[in-house]
């Protein structure tokens, strides 16, 4: 670790500057969202799951409204390196050197792993959703006319929490260095935690059970990764806590 010792007020200041760094940041992503916004929209409108869909603007400022939305996505999704990066050197001076150089290593996995939240919830669920509302409509006899800006709002909605949720190995793996959490705690907590999992997969999708189902599997493999992560990671702190107490 560093031998210099900040006092609160230096760690208040630190992170303070952190954060305004991270938020012009997110001023420079979101103004070059609002410039990708309209090519995405188009995009989004004209791709396989969108076709058969009219959507209908039904307050005047609906086209405002879903620009802005996507533009602030983008914006959000665009500093997300960014915001890891300066979380990390926000903590990296308590770390050790080996530790500091590890942590670093992962910020490509996180935001691979936000991605791939993205990518399973846009590409597997979203379509599932989208055909399952659309035939529950028709079985009913009702014809459906879809907004927008409901239309948006809802792919986002359903979309975005996935990347943060995918994060549950690299969470997991630093509750484990921080002492937090152990491989014994995760192994006898996991029906709760499955519980726990399939609660939230009801409260970021639609209320039936396939759709449910479709969240939950991929919750649990994330799960088990957590697990077996938090092994690898707490087998490495035991060799190395051995090691000193060898050498001392």
């Amino acid at each position: 670790m560093t031998d210099k010792q900040m006092s609160l007020a230096e760690h208040l200041q630190e992170l303070r500057r952190r954060l305004v760094i991270v938020l012009i940041g997110f001023v420079i992503t979101f103004i070059l969202g609002l410039v990708l916004s309209k090519p995405v929209i188009r995009f989004l409108q004209n791709v396989e799951i969108a076709k058969g869909i009219e959507m209908n603007a039904f307050r005047v400022t609906d086209p405002f409204n879903v620009y802005l939305q996507v533009a602030f996505v983008i914006g959000l999704v665009l500093v997300v390196p960014l915001i890891l990066y300066e979380l990390w050197a926000f903590i990296s001076p308590g770390l050790y050197e080996n530790e500091r150089k590890v942590t670093l290593s992962y910020i490509p996995l996180m935001i691979i792993l936000f991605l791939l939240g993205i990518a399973f919830s846009y590409f597997v669920l979203f379509p599932y959703v989208i055909h399952f509302m659309t035939n529950l409509g028709e079985s009913l006899g009702i014809h459906s006319v879809i907004g927008i800006n409901e239309y948006f709002h809802f792919l986002i909605q359903l979309t975005l929490p996935f990347g943060f949720v995918f994060e549950l190995p690299i969470l997991i793996m630093f509750l484990t260095r921080l002492g937090l959490m152990t491989p014994h705690l995760l192994t006898r907590i996991r029906k709760y935690a499955y519980f726990v999992l399939f609660v939230i997969a009801g409260l970021i999708t639609p209320p039936d059970v396939v759709s449910q189902c479709i969240v939950m599997v991929p919750l649990a493999l994330l799960y088990e990764v957590s697990l077996v992560i938090s092994r690898r990671v707490f087998r490495k702190m035991m060799k190395r806590q051995m090691e000193m107490n060898h050498e001392s």
